[in-house]
């Protein structure tokens, strides 16, 4: 019994100095797969304009203020509306378009939402610059109104969209 004490003991002490070697770092922050260098101190996330064909009226202030939620709640940085915000983020709604995604008996069953996101990352420190596209697709029944699944899917939309966003704006992968 005593052994068994010992190399329980001795494991979990390896396991605090490997987790204590894996969080100390040499500037960069890292929480939840985020990396930030340490010289990034703030940030200014402008309005994401909808540029897409159709406009959901709702779907550009909501997702704006989800990724503003998403950065300020998991990040260590300050937001700004200053001009001289160390990382600038800017985007813009390209697609949102409602397509046939199922057919039974020659008859719509299914339709799918895909909404297209651009979002731009100027790192005014460095003056690099990071462009990307974030694309999703939301399935509803065909018997709904555009109206009906818009309403019905916009949270859902807004979480998702801005996790993806987010997820690429910080991830090192």
């Amino acid at each position: 019994m005593q052994v068994t004490k010992k190399i329980y003991f001795s494991i979990i002490l390896a396991v605090i100095v490997a987790a204590a070697g894996f969080t100390s770092g040499c500037g960069v922050y890292s929480f939840r797969d985020v990396s930030i260098p340490d010289s990034i101190k703030t940030v200014r996330i402008n309005y994401i304009e909808n540029k897409a064909t159709y406009v959901n009226p709702q779907l550009s202030p909501q997702l704006t203020e989800g990724v503003r939620r998403k950065i300020i709640s998991q990040t260590r940085l300050t937001q700004t509306t200053n001009d001289d915000a160390h990382y600038d983020i800017t985007g813009e709604i390209r697609d949102y378009v409602i397509t046939t995604s199922g057919i039974a008996n020659k008859q719509e069953v299914s339709n799918r939402l895909t909404v297209s996101v651009h979002i731009i990352l100027n790192n005014q420190l460095s003056n690099e610059k990071l462009e990307f596209d974030v694309s999703r697709g939301f399935e509803f029944s065909a018997t709904k109104s555009q109206q009906t699944a818009e309403a019905e899917l916009l949270d859902e939309m807004i979480k998702s969209l801005s996790d993806d966003i987010f997820t690429r704006l910080f991830s090192n992968w």
